[in-house]
């Protein structure tokens, strides 16, 4: 299996779970010039704009910490383009982080809001 086909079932047990979370899919994979946003989801009135990372191990740090400033300056600039474009109407929007971490019994954890926007 390719990374991009580990990449694809990784963001569809993110959805998963974030789903059993109570959030409801608007897109996913959408793309613009600065990249792609793996899904966007709605929690209540909010639009969430959420970035997927897994990692087999913890040697060069956690999945989380792989989401660097520059991917999240590019990730709001590809939300910005987003939400020009198909004008939601919620207020306000945040930009979370599903870590995925481990092998057979992999560890999830949910970052809300995790970083400014």
């Amino acid at each position: 299996m390719g990374t991009r086909q580990v990449g694809r079932q990784w963001e569809k047990r993110a959805e998963s779970f974030l789903r059993r979370h109570g959030l409801t899919v608007i897109d996913r994979n959408v793309h613009s010039r600065w990249g792609e946003i793996d899904l966007i989801m709605r929690d209540g009135d909010q639009l969430v704009f959420v970035e997927v990372r897994y990692r087999t191990s913890p040697n060069y740090g956690s999945a989380a910490d792989s989401v660097t400033f520059a991917k999240q300056q590019r990730l709001m600039k590809s939300a910005e383009y987003y939400l020009q474009r198909h004008r939601h109407s919620a207020n306000p929007c945040r930009f979370d982080v599903v870590s995925i971490q481990g092998g057979r019994k992999p560890e999830i954890q949910w970052i809300k809001n995790a970083f400014p926007n």
